[in-house]
């Protein structure tokens, strides 16, 4: 019979044999029957072995095993369905303690089995057993395809924590199938909760650090894995940082002044802890200055000799004095000498004491006729020194004129006029109309238009004008000419400069060049400029005696050939400036302008003005704010500029010391570059300077010699007197292009250096380093602050590949002198004839007060009234005061707008339009 006949067969007799149906799965051909004793017929089957979950890891299959006890059939069945029985791999065994039949059947399961039914239900099989007596189903084992995602859910964040902070790292592992477990690393190394008990594991894969300690900086790396694959997260840095703490202060040291005020200090450190790991430093300062009083030691000084005693049996009498007058004090000094003196009375008739006053009578006589020889001795060479001295400066003065520093004098020089017979304005801005002055009655001559100095061309077409006859004007003669003798200097300034160093005062003057000016004047006066600096001298006429020449120099001395002794707080506000030569006879005031540092409040200063004396020590010869109009020195502090009126050439220098803590000088933050960079390195040059024109030409020329560009426009930075150095770091740059290879986050230039001034090239370095060669284009901030209070930010956007810069050109770098001396009347925006009659008009006192002092009110200079008022001529240092600052952007319009509101029409100043002109 054929197989499928031989099984049904078979099974019918099973049947009738155990009185038990058999139900075969649909589609069997062959059948796994078991024949059991009669004793255990009545026993159903139980599992020895279940199913159990499987994953399928990439393409290999799963075995399921189902094992049971006492069975005649086992069979699978998965998702419903039966297994075929071809599909089933049996084993029979028999079970030696119990003598019952053991049944084992295995299946596999494919990867293509259950990517059938994928996203339909979860794929589970289920095996099944006979026996005589029953049937038993196993568990339901799930198969499923095991898969890890690469990408984590939440990845830990790196954060900055506090010593003995509490520290949070999140991780939510990738999607997978089992379920990922997580593990945390330290610096790749496998952390252990149970072992590290300062760490903890959360029930949701979190870690904890439960205080952070400095071992604890690291990187820390969340892994997850399961039976497909291991992921690990980016490494997130935990920095532990530590805030720093100021150890305790330092006793009070001595008072720096041994007699009188001055002042102490303490200081203490930011080292308790030393802030680590960019921990934020210590709030406050740490340094504490108190004004402190020495007392000062008195020397002893004796009282005046008592009257002598009278004489005695031994024939001698005494006198005494005591050392009270003061007395010594403090370490003072006793005083020196005897306190007991005694003299012999007579030889004859000692005790007749009667005859003692006419002795001393005597002796009084002799010591007065000694003390009157000695008095016309003394007068006699005072005499002789004087005549010596008198001989001697008529000697100088000789020298000064005929001195063979001057290798010429004034020479002349043609000033051909626009049109014969009319003053033509030079510059196309004035409009100062000015008038042929008479110069009949003076030797020195004038030929063509007396004008002012900025323009050297003429104007073309006719200019007609409406002039009024007065008295202070009067036409010269047609057909006359004249001749303006203005000053001529040497050609070769090297020459000037090394016949200067020859001689005995000047051999501390450094053979500087670019920063001296010199040129011969007469008592028409001139003008010296030091281009780019901001320091000039102005020479007003009649400042110099008529016939004489003077050959004067100005000097910028640099700071480190020339050292000021300062003290406590004191500070240089300004550029230290020699003129002279020294000791030329000077009728009027010159002025000397330079720039100064100070925040221009004089509240917070007490500012003085230093010269030096021919022995080389500098001496304080005014305060600001206690001028006394009989000395021969006066000052005008402008917002940046200082102007010094004095009638004595020398060596000054303006010094201030700070009254409070709200004290600031000015610094200029310079940033320099390399004008090429060809490596993967890059320089950035910050210099702190102080805001004067003559440094920051000095650090222009040092970084012309360095081949340095300028890579942005200078700021100004206001540093007060609060002993905090000055911090500056650089943020924000692009990490993915540029970072920086300072190990610390910020530079510092220490306090003193800067507040002393006597450093001229201050400034910090920043080293950064490009990640690619065509990288050129850098955007970062500047931030620049003092320890304590509020800094400053600067945005820097700049191409380091390109040498022009891409903004305005800083203003003052451009120079504004024509030349650095101008002598005569074109030195002067006034011309010298109008300045005169401008003067005469308005010197005579008026009742109404329409004189000189309504022109110092409107020039705005009426602090001044008590200065101008000492002086012969008030007017004239008015207007030299004018054109000491106005003298690149002198407005003549203005001035004669302030003439015609005074009142005073006989002054000659007219206003015309641009189209008479």
């Amino acid at each position: 019979a054929p197989p499928c006949q031989r099984t049904i067969v078979f099974n019918f007799l099973l049947t009738k044999i155990f009185l038990f149906p058999v139900y075969l799965p649909v589609g069997t051909e062959h059948v796994a029957t078991a024949t059991l004793p009669a004793s255990f017929n009545d026993l159903l089957p139980h599992f020895l072995v279940e199913p159990d979950d499987e994953y399928i890891v990439k393409n290999k299959p799963v075995t399921l095993t189902c094992r049971s006890t006492p069975a005649t059939q086992i069979y699978f069945k998965c998702n419903g369905e039966w297994v075929h029985q071809d599909d089933h791999l049996i084993d029979r065994t028999v079970d030696p303690a119990t003598g019952l039949p053991i049944m084992q059947v295995k299946i596999d399961i494919s990867r293509q089995q259950v990517e059938k039914i994928f996203g339909l239900d979860d794929y589970w099989c289920q095996c099944v057993a006979w026996s005589t007596t029953g049937t038993q189903k196993s568990q339901k084992a799930y198969v499923r395809i095991a898969y890890l995602r690469k990408n984590f859910e939440e990845e830990p964040m790196g954060k900055e924590v506090a010593l003995n902070q509490e520290v949070l790292l999140r991780c939510h592992p990738p999607e997978g199938v089992p379920a990922a477990e997580v593990e945390w690393q330290r610096n790749e190394h496998v952390i252990d909760p149970v072992s590290e008990p300062n760490f903890l594991v959360t029930a949701d894969r979190n870690l904890i650090i439960k205080q952070a300690r400095l071992a604890d900086t690291a990187n820390y790396t969340c892994v997850a894995k399961n039976i497909v694959a291991r992921r690990k997260s980016s490494p997130a840095t935990v920095l532990v940082y530590v805030n720093g703490g100021w150890s305790t202060w330092t006793t009070w040291s001595a008072c720096s002044s041994v007699c009188g005020r001055g002042w102490q200090r303490r200081s203490r450190s930011c080292t308790n802890p030393t802030p680590l790991n960019g921990g934020m430093a210590c709030d406050g300062q740490n340094v504490q200055k108190s004004a402190c009083t020495a007392t000062c030691p008195v020397d002893g000084g004796w009282s005046d000799w008592s009257n002598w005693s009278e004489c005695g049996v031994d024939c001698s009498m005494w006198r005494s004095r005591e050392c009270t007058q003061p007395s010594p004090g403090t370490g003072g000094k006793d005083c020196q000498g005897i306190d007991l003196q005694s003299l012999n009375c007579t030889s004859q008739q000692c005790l007749q004491s009667e005859y003692y006053p006419s002795a001393n009578g005597v002796e009084d006589v002799a010591l007065y006729v000694g003390i009157v020889a000695v008095a016309l001795c003394l007068t006699l060479i005072l005499i002789v020194v004087v005549l010596v001295y008198r001989r001697k400066k008529e000697g100088l003065d000789a020298d000064v004129a005929d001195s063979s520093i001057l290798t010429t004098g004034f020479q002349p020089m043609g000033i051909k006029p626009s049109k014969p017979g009319v003053w033509a304005p030079r510059h196309r801005n004035s409009h100062l109309l000015t008038i042929q002055p008479d110069l009949t009655t003076t030797t020195t001559s004038y030929q063509g238009t007396l004008h002012s100095r900025h323009d050297g061309t003429t104007h073309t077409g006719t200019a007609k004008f409406s002039m009024t006859n007065g008295p202070l004007l009067d036409p010269l003669p047609n057909g006359s000419h004249h001749t303006l003798h203005n000053g001529k200097m040497t050609s070769d300034p090297a020459e000037f400069m090394t016949r200067l160093s020859n001689q005995t005062y000047f051999k501390t003057l450094p053979r500087d060049v670019a920063n001296t000016s010199y040129g011969t004047f007469n008592f028409l006066g001139g003008r010296l400029t030091i281009p780019n600096t901001g320091i000039s001298l102005l020479i007003p006429p009649e400042a110099i005696p008529r016939g004489k020449i003077y050959e004067i120099y100005l000097t910028a001395q640099r700071k480190e050939d020339l050292r000021l002794p300062l003290a406590g707080c004191q500070t240089l506000l300004s550029p230290i400036v020699s003129c002279g030569p020294p000791g030329v006879v000077l009728t009027r005031p010159t002025i000397l302008s330079m720039d100064h540092c100070s925040d221009a409040c004089p509240e917070n200063w007490a500012i003085r003005l230093k010269k030096q004396n021919y022995e080389g020590v500098w001496e304080d010869v005014l305060m600001m704010g206690e001028e006394l109009i009989s000395e021969p020195y006066y000052c005008q502090l402008e917002a940046e500029t200082c102007r010094v009126f004095s009638e004595q050439l020398g060596r000054f220098s303006l010094v201030g010391e700070s009254l409070n803590m709200s004290a600031a000088k000015r610094l200029r933050l310079v940033l320099f570059s390399d004008a090429y960079c060809s490596t993967l390195e890059y320089n950035i040059r910050v210099y702190c300077m102080d805001d004067t024109q003559d440094v920051f030409k000095e650090v222009m020329q040092m970084e012309r010699q360095l081949g340095g560009r300028l890579i942005d426009e200078p700021h100004v930075l206001l540093f007060k007197d609060s002993y905090h150095n000055l911090r500056l770091s650089i943020h924000d740059m692009p990490q993915a292009h540029w970072r920086s290879k300072l190990l610390a986050g910020y530079q510092e230039i220490p306090f003193y250096h800067i507040w002393n001034g006597s450093q001229r090239f201050l400034h910090c370095t920043f080293t950064l380093e490009r990640l690619n060669l065509s990288t050129c284009e850098l955007t970062c901030q500047l931030c620049v602050w003092q320890v304590e209070g509020e800094g400053q930010s600067f945005s820097l956007d700049f191409n380091i590949a390109k040498v022009t810069l891409r903004y305005r050109p800083y203003s003052k770098i451009i120079s504004l002198h024509s030349g650095s001396a101008l002598a005569g009347p074109s030195a002067f925006q006034i011309p010298y004839l109008i300045r005169q009659k401008i003067c005469s008009s308005l010197d005579t006192p008026c009742p109404n007060g329409a004189d000189w002092r309504l022109l110092a009110q409107r020039l705005k200079l009426d602090r001044h009234m008590s200065f101008f008022a000492s002086k012969a001529s008030p007017t004239s240092v008015i207007l030299d005061l004018w054109e000491a600052q106005h003298f690149h952007s002198g407005n003549l319009n203005q001035l004669a707008t302030v003439m015609a509101d005074i009142g005073k029409q006989e002054a000659m100043i007219f206003l015309v339009s641009d189209g008479e002109c």
